[in-house]
């Protein structure tokens, strides 16, 4: 009973963090693993099965950023198999309850962030997330700017609720993520966007419908919710939605079951221009769904066969050094080309120097890519058998590759509180000393600018780098010094105006939002505002002591220490900001 209780509340966190704040906490294949789990303890032990179980219910609750839709028909869940034989267990479970042999469709499961759009007399009325299948969030503002999702419907029933998914192309997200990467490190842009359905579920719940728009999002509709007009079919479904302007799922009408296990192996082989985790196998007579109806979050008549992690071959080509905002040097393998979820990976992160050691990773080697869930690929292992000869062993470099200075392993101590025990996690990593190397300057600045941070909209990669090159900004009070005539001289008119503008918005963002720009070490958001909160303002935070400052709730020593240290040793930073008109 208590690994049920614990794995409960553990994929109750991970649950609300993925459907609630498009903020995934493990990869899709580790969740799936904790829910097979807690299913299998519930189904031994029938008596702790309660309504309130994560297994019995579907998605997570709105997080009450928009406005509450009830929907009008409910949007389920799936039941997930992980393997052929599950497959066919369910087949036969289907055959039992109706007695004949069924017709299925199958069709790639889009991972992306499902929604339901209604129609009125053919215009699009309303769209609203799945939520948790009850209740979701209205976001018709933002669906409007997706350019493939019809906002007029000809020949369409009075009434119409369709669903479907809400991606962000591949090609869009990969642009997404280079632009990331040119500034970051692997191991840091990876925080920043997970995989194409994180990306596209927080463009979908952005509060302003430009900053959607400007995002390039699709959409694939795979069923209809509600019409005045009935199918006996889904392909008969499909086609009429497609008759009427929709994109829909593609899909393959198969007479038996050894045809849905040969459908899904063909889907596995990806070309979709979205993100896709696994098939979805459902009957295609509609009477035969309503006579097995649904359980509590799932229909009787489909199931979602999931793919395990795919790890494929590709030879090492060369490993080079990418260096985040901290400084850290991360190892990157260079590959041969490999499909890996419907795209061509070129390269994948080694993580760092012990990682390599460990592995005994060499150029020429033949690696296993996988992306277990995850968009950045990383490196499993070495396939020895595949080695030739004796390839001398990687080197990891001494000196920085952007500056050329000194580059030493530090270790970082983090201290994690678990079942009331305080435990310490030592991680080492190989970083760079230059204080003015210009990957760390880079990574500084994006950081310093970004949405969570000061907010500066327009400060792109590019731009950043740009006026970094031009000699224009090294540190962040650089950024209020940026007159219209540098950045008009740097950029479009248009551009620069915008730019000024929303430099001189930025300098009311508050002391919280200033201290988690500054990119203090161990200081997150969250800490950020504690301790502006407690404190007030800049000059009371810069007057306490370590004692004063641990003494704040939820801060503790290693925040309190690296706070204390780095304020005393960046008043310049500070004073600069405040001589800029940067509220603190």
């Amino acid at each position: 009973m208590d690994e049920i209780l614990e794995l409960r509340a553990e994929l109750e966190k991970y649950n609300h963090a993925y459907h609630a704040l498009d903020k995934p906490l493990v990869s899709d294949y580790e969740y799936d693993q904790l829910m097979q789990r807690l299913r299998f303890l519930e189904q031994l032990n029938p008596e702790a099965v309660t309504p309130e179980s994560i297994t019995q219910r579907v998605g997570a609750k709105p997080d009450g950023g928009f406005a509450e839709v009830r929907h009008a028909a409910r949007l389920y869940s799936l039941q997930d198999v992980f393997g052929e034989e599950e497959l066919r267990r369910f087949h036969a479970g289907v055959v039992k309850a109706l007695g004949v042999e069924p017709e299925y469709i199958v069709e790639p499961k889009a991972d992306g962030l499902s929604v339901a759009v209604e129609y009125i007399d053919g215009k699009l009325f309303r769209a609203a997330t799945r939520g948790d299948g009850i209740t979701g969030e209205d976001v018709t503002q933002n669906a409007l700017t997706i350019k493939n999702l019809p906002k007029t419907v000809k020949n369409a029933p009075g009434r119409l609720i369709v669903r479907g998914e809400v991606y962000m192309p591949l090609e869009v997200f990969e642009e997404l993520r280079d632009d990331q990467l040119s500034f970051l490190g692997g191991g840091e842009a990876k925080r920043h966007f997970a995989n194409p359905r994180n990306a596209a579920a927080g463009a979908l719940r952005q509060k302003n419908a430009k900053l959607t728009a400007d995002r390039d999002l699709a959409i694939v509709i795979f069923d209809v919710l509600l019409s005045d007009v009935s199918f006996d079919r889904c392909d008969g479904m499909l086609a009429a939605l497609e008759s009427w302007g929709f994109p829909v799922m593609p899909h393959t009408v198969c007479g038996g079951i050894d045809g849905v296990a040969e459908a899904i192996g063909e889907i596995r082989d990806g070309g979709y221009p979205y993100d896709f985790d696994g098939a979805v196998a459902s009957l295609n007579d509609i009477s035969q769904r309503g006579a097995l109806g649904y359980t509590s979050r799932a229909p009787r008549w489909a199931v979602a066969f999931k793919y395990p992690p795919e790890q494929l071959p590709a030879v090492v080509e060369d490993i080079v050094i990418q260096v985040g905002r901290s400084g850290v040097l991360t190892p990157k393998a260079s590959l041969s080309p490999v499909v890996l979820g419907g795209t061509t990976v070129t390269s994948a992160t080694l993580h760092n120097a012990d990682f390599i050691s460990e592995k005994d990773v060499r150029i020429g080697d033949t690696v296993f890519v996988r992306k277990a869930g995850e968009i950045i690929p990383e490196v499993v292992g070495v396939d020895m058998s595949k080695r030739r000869g004796e390839p001398p062993p990687f080197v990891f470099p001494q000196v920085c590759p952007e500056c050329g200075a000194a580059a030493v392993r530090e270790r970082r101590e983090v201290v994690m509180k678990k079942s009331g025990e305080v435990r310490e996690i030592v991680d080492s990593a190989v970083c760079c000393t230059g204080y003015g190397c210009p990957a760390k300057l880079l990574g500084n600045l994006a950081h310093f600018v970004g949405r969570e941070a000061m907010d500066i909209e327009g400060f792109g990669g590019k731009t950043l780098d740009k006026l970094m090159r031009g000699g224009h900004i090294s540190r962040p009070s650089d950024i209020y010094n940026l007159t219209y005539e540098i950045l008009e001289a740097e950029l479009s008119p248009k551009m620069a105006n915008k730019l000024a503008a929303n430099i001189e918005k930025s300098k009311t963002r508050g002391l919280a939002r200033v201290l988690f720009a500054l990119g203090i070490p161990h200081l997150g958001k969250q800490g950020a505002a504690l301790v502006a909160g407690h404190f007030g303002g800049i000059d009371a935070l810069a007057a306490a002591t370590v004692e004063e400052l641990a003494a704040v709730r939820d801060v503790g020593g290693t925040i309190a220490r690296s706070v204390f240290e780095w304020l005393g040793a960046n008043g310049d930073v500070i004073e600069d900001l405040r001589k800029n008109g940067v509220e603190m």
